[in-house]
């Protein structure tokens, strides 16, 4: 006869990762807030655009910042960078900069009778790219490889950047004299784009009163290093998207794809970057899923940028965001949230 044995306990794996996540975002929305209150010392009245900087960052992707000149574009990006203890270089863009000065160049040691390898400024875990619309599409163009594979290649050898790796770069409007517009690689490569705007009157009148006597960022000092970023990457690699969003997402994406006001709409890279943003933006708000509300939320920042507007369109009058406003109200939202 054989005895009676207690069964063995089924663990509920789900519940079990489900609960580790909440444990992660536990730890990752404090630190985030610490980011952002050391960025609000600064930057004053501008939520909105701060919290798109932190869904970047944590979303590994690249920010480009555009705007009229004097409204805290390159202040904003010094913030984020010098709140954040990990190595940071900046790239004032001219028109004489070359590619080299960005990747690095191989330089002849007349000791070791051998080519030396000197790192350009995108070996940094946080790189400033300052009015990069002035340099040449030659000189953006060397950010390409950077950005995408986080690698550099210099006469046929490949070195690794280090991680994080984020390019945060300013740029003007391309109407404004002496700029040169972004190719569309390039800007396909910045997972969002943003614009300061002009502050309101009493944000205005803070910074006078802060800013005559002293710089802020002066005071600032770093609340988070290289590591615990990385940490919070993790965090938000682990939010779950049900099959439903991803299809949200791609009908975005092919929407501008034969949209009669674009002769060139949404690549595959730019739907993945409204997915990971996305993701983050879920986890900034505590949960360990995305919605619908994060995609529509991420995809005017997202998307226009990349988009190219037909000749008809532009005479009209339209611009990249009306369009991807247009199809936020017309593609079909899923009706399930979670699969």
């Amino acid at each position: 006869m054989t005895p009676d044995v207690d069964p063995v306990p089924q663990v509920d794996t789900a519940s079990r990762a489900g609960a580790a996540i909440h444990a992660d975002l536990a730890d990752l929305l404090p630190a985030v807030g610490r980011i952002r209150a050391a960025i609000e010392t600064v930057i004053e009245g501008k939520p909105e655009v701060i919290q798109t900087a932190l869904t970047v960052l944590l979303a590994e992707g690249h920010l480009l910042i555009e705007d009229v000149p004097g409204v805290g574009k390159t202040q904003l990006a010094k913030t984020l960078a010098r709140a954040l203890d990990c190595s940071v270089r900046r790239i004032q863009f001219t028109p004489d900069l070359l590619p080299g000065d960005v990747t690095g160049v191989s330089i002849f040691n007349q000791e070791t009778r051998s080519f030396e390898f000197r790192p350009g400024a995108v070996f940094a875990n946080i790189v400033l790219g300052d009015e990069i619309n002035r340099a040449s599409p030659k000189t953006q163009s060397a950010l390409l490889e950077c950005m995408e594979e986080r690698q550099v290649t210099v006469d046929g050898t490949t070195y690794e950047l280090t991680s994080p790796f984020m390019v945060v770069a300013t740029q003007n409007p391309v109407e404004m004299e002496g700029t040169y517009p972004l190719p569309e690689a390039q800007r396909d490569r910045f997972m969002a784009r943003v614009s300061m705007g002009y502050p309101s009157s009493r944000a205005e009148i803070a910074m006078l009163a802060e800013h005559a006597t002293a710089n802020p960022l002066d005071d600032l000092t770093p609340v988070a290093d290289a590591a615990e970023v990385s940490k919070l990457v993790d965090v938000v690699r682990s939010i779950f998207v049900a099959p439903a969003i991803h299809q949200y997402a791609v009908d975005l994406a092919r929407a501008t794809r034969g949209h009669t006001d674009l002769r060139l709409g949404a690549s595959p890279r730019a739907t993945l970057h409204l997915v990971r943003a996305s993701k983050a933006a879920a986890a900034l708000d505590d949960r360990d899923h995305v919605l619908p509300d994060d995609i529509q939320r991420l995809a005017p920042v997202v998307l226009p940028h990349r988009l190219l507007l037909s000749t008809d369109a532009q005479i009209a009058g339209r611009t990249a965001e009306q369009v991807v406003a247009d199809l936020l109200r017309t593609v079909p939202v899923p009706a399930t949230a979670r699969a």
